[in-house]
């Protein structure tokens, strides 16, 4: 059993040990834990390629010592000329998961990284982008060793990513492709930060970086154009939040799921399950996951087209009181429901001073969209993929309407003066594993490191599969997962350790100052810490 860290100066955990290095090496130069979050979340983009990068998506969720808590909501819009049309003349009755068609919404993680450095600016004056960027650079032109995750996914998705010829320039060596521990070099990228290091980080969408990006992307059909890039700006915003015994949740507000990451673990609090790893235990977490999947595949998108308050369903005691009433502590419920799929780094910080940061950065599907700009380096993520072409509904496409996320980054305040941050990528897992980390943590008492390690669930499709069972590792006991089948669910074995339960990580801040940190085995992370 791995053992959970411990510090008092500062913590950083990723899915990738190099990473979670870059963020320790600013937090070791006075830099706070957003500065060292933009180096972690700058240097993934190199070395953990295939699920985040400057293409993408991100949103931040920060705690500070005065007790104040927001949100950097830096998710990027669909192109003003993604229109139905375009897609019904190309003769599509959905969006492509691939290709020029697919790469049809603004990338708006460098945006996030930008208003992190200027929320750390009101702390204290900025270290150089050079600083901020250097190991990012450095592996992206030196080059780093090709993650077990990464070689995995890249042959298991060849088929669907061989029509980019540049995408597979970018991962072949000697006409083959890249495995795991080769050595592979992006020289592009690593010229692309450097600019933004010179230039700034709002040079990505106004400079003449645009020109190279947008050309890129028209040669795959992509319907991304300049105005797209001048529109574009992270905003800040306030996080959704909900008590229950003994803490304060926050989560992000939509376009994300946060709302169902909340409610699950509300609703759950109201149910009777005493001891960890019980049936109660799994098959409650299981069934609010149902309740809260329910209110989020009706309800959440974009805001501005939304008709229900997210806030407000979290607010509404009676209504989640009901839910939980509803739920059959001997049966479950009857089940599918549409499943969200999605592949992401989450990442966490905390500095000395107290500031905590939760962060999640995603290209949506492996390696995004597969389009691979050949002039910067980039993968473009596939974020838009998931709209549907209807003329109206839910997350019906628009020109300028924020794609539903399933990005949701995590953060609790204890009544005993803990500050917890925790999240994982996975796409529909991404609720059920934070509620089985923090129920273990908060609710069980189980340390820190053992509530990531321990087995995990996800109830629904992942991964690009059919299946949508109650998908359980094998390392659960027999007698749980027959308790479960006995009550009805569809269960289905996979192997321990199974990367399509997550990437999780998770830190928490005493009140006495003491960091206690978690990465998932699952992983090619690590907990970083002096």
């Amino acid at each position: 059993m791995l053992h959970t860290f411990h510090s008092t100066r500062g913590m950083v955990t990723s899915p990738h040990h190099l990473a979670s290095q870059a963020g320790l090496d600013i937090l070791k130069k006075g830099g706070t834990a957003l500065d060292a979050v933009v180096a972690t979340a700058a240097t993934l983009s190199a070395v953990y390629p295939h699920m985040t990068g400057l293409g993408g998506d991100s949103f931040w969720l920060i705690s500070y010592p005065d007790g104040r808590t927001c949100v950097i909501d830096a998710c990027g819009a669909a192109a003003a000329d993604a229109s139905l049309q375009l897609y019904r003349s190309a003769g599509h009755a959905s969006i492509p998961w691939r290709g020029g068609l697919a790469a049809n919404s603004m990338a708006g993680a460098v945006s996030g990284w930008q208003e992190a450095l200027h929320q750390s600016a009101r702390l204290q004056p900025n270290l150089p982008l050079q600083d901020l960027l250097a190991e990012a650079i450095h592996y992206a032109e030196r080059g780093y060793a090709v993650s077990d995750s990464e070689a995995t996914l890249l042959h298991e998705k060849q088929a669907e990513l061989s029509e980019n010829q540049d995408f597979i320039g970018a991962y072949t060596n000697a006409d083959r492709l890249f495995t795991l521990g080769d050595i592979r070099r992006n020289p592009a990228l690593g010229c692309t930060l450097r600019y933004l290091a010179e230039h700034g980080l709002n040079s990505f969408y106004t400079g003449p970086m645009v020109n190279t990006l947008c050309a890129d992307l028209a040669k795959v059909g992509s319907p991304l154009n300049q105005q797209d890039f001048l529109r574009h700006t992270a905003t800040l915003t306030t996080p959704l939040h909900t008590t229950i015994r003994g803490c304060t949740l926050y989560n992000t507000p939509p376009p994300t799921q946060g709302v169902a990451s909340l409610a699950i673990l509300k609703i759950f609090d109201l149910l009777n399950a005493v001891e960890p790893e019980s049936f109660a235990h799994i098959h409650g977490l299981v069934e609010a996951t149902k309740k809260a999947f329910l209110f989020r595949n009706a309800h959440v998108g974009d805001p501005a087209y939304m008709k229900v308050c997210a806030q407000s369903f979290l607010n509404d005691t009676a209504q989640i009181s009901g839910l939980a009433q509803d739920i059959d502590m001997h049966k479950a419920m009857p089940w599918p429901a549409p499943s969200q799929q999605g592949d992401t780094t989450w990442m966490g910080a905390i500095d000395s001073s107290g500031v905590a940061v939760s962060m999640i950065q995603s290209l949506y599907f492996e390696f995004g969209s597969g389009v691979f700009l050949p002039e910067s380096g980039i993968l473009w993520q596939n974020r838009g993929s998931c709209f549907k072409l209807s003329d109206s509904g839910w997350n019906a496409l628009r020109p300028g309407r924020k794609p539903f996320h399933t990005l949701n980054p995590a953060l609790a305040r204890f009544d005993d003066g803990r500050t917890m941050v925790y999240g994982t990528m996975g796409g529909e897992g991404q609720p059920q594993t934070q509620a089985a980390i923090f129920s273990r943590y908060a609710r069980y008492g189980v340390p820190l490191q053992q509530a990531v390690t321990a087995p995990r669930w996800l109830l629904g499709r992942t991964w690009g599969m059919e299946s949508v069972s109650l998908k359980m590792e094998s390392s659960f006991s027999p007698t749980l997962v027959q308790e479960l089948q006995n009550a009805g669910h569809e269960v289905e074995m996979v192997a321990p350790f199974s990367s399509m339960m997550g990437h999780a990580g998770a830190l928490v801040r005493h009140g006495n100052g003491m960091i206690e940190g978690a990465f998932d085995p699952r992983s090619d992370g690590s907990v970083a810490a002096f």
